[in-house]
């Protein structure tokens, strides 16, 4: 029998195909208008929701994936993972973009939240018309906006500690049995973790913080 820990690192070799698959087309224009902040993390978000939870699903399904995805209820329930994993990688990017984005003093924290909640909510708008009975964008808001009361904008800017809610999201939501999803719960926030990982460079590369702050401030003078 295979070792939990060979297996693990041969879905790990899986999903990194998959991930990059499923990458959205390198763009490398600066990111410096409060739009091309929030197109970045709707798209982005998007991207990281989709691939880490259709590679999660290709690879504990095997030969079957096809098949499986022909069954009305378990595509119901991917349609309803998806959405809620999507929300979690929306709540994620946001703060990390926003704390780097918005680092200038003369920006407060309100304003940090006012744009974060404005990400999240414009990711959401922009994928309404696959919305599906069992996700709920007023939840969706309402958990993004109690989580912004307590971020912390400088140790958000400083680290990467702004990507946890979506890896524990695709664990929750991923419909695998339980029996089966406990043995994969370390190499599934993992995949969510590495699939972030070129979105911070590409993100940091492209930002203009301060072409952002100032287009801030001068809407509100």
């Amino acid at each position: 029998m295979i070792s939990l820990t060979r297996r693990i690192g041969a879905l790990a070799g899986e999903w990194r195909e998959a991930i990059s698959r499923f990458m959205p087309r390198r763009e490398t224009h600066p990111i410096a208008t409060e739009a091309q902040l929030r197109h970045f993390v709707s798209t982005r978000s998007a991207a990281v929701a989709q691939k880490t939870l259709y590679g999660y699903l290709r690879t504990r399904i095997g030969t079957r994936y096809p098949e499986a995805f022909r069954e009305p209820d378990f595509a119901r329930s991917i349609d309803i993972a998806k959405l809620h994993v999507f929300a979690a990688c929306l709540s994620d990017l946001a703060i990390h973009a926003v704390a780097h984005a918005l680092v200038d003093p003369r920006i407060d924290d309100a304003g940090r939240k006012e744009l974060a909640m404005a990400c999240l909510r414009g990711g959401l708008d922009d994928n309404a018309g696959s919305f599906v009975e069992g996700f709920s964008q007023a939840d969706a808001e309402s958990a993004h906006e109690l989580r912004l009361a307590g971020v912390d904008w400088r140790r958000a800017a400083a680290g990467f500690e702004s990507f946890a809610t979506s890896p524990a999201a695709l664990v929750r939501w991923a419909p695998i049995a339980p029996e089966l999803k406990q043995y994969d719960v370390e190499i599934v926030e993992n995949s969510v973790r590495f699939a972030w990982q070129e979105i911070r460079v590409d993100f940091g590369r492209r930002l203009d913080a301060g072409a952002i702050t100032a287009e801030l401030l001068a809407a509100n003078t």
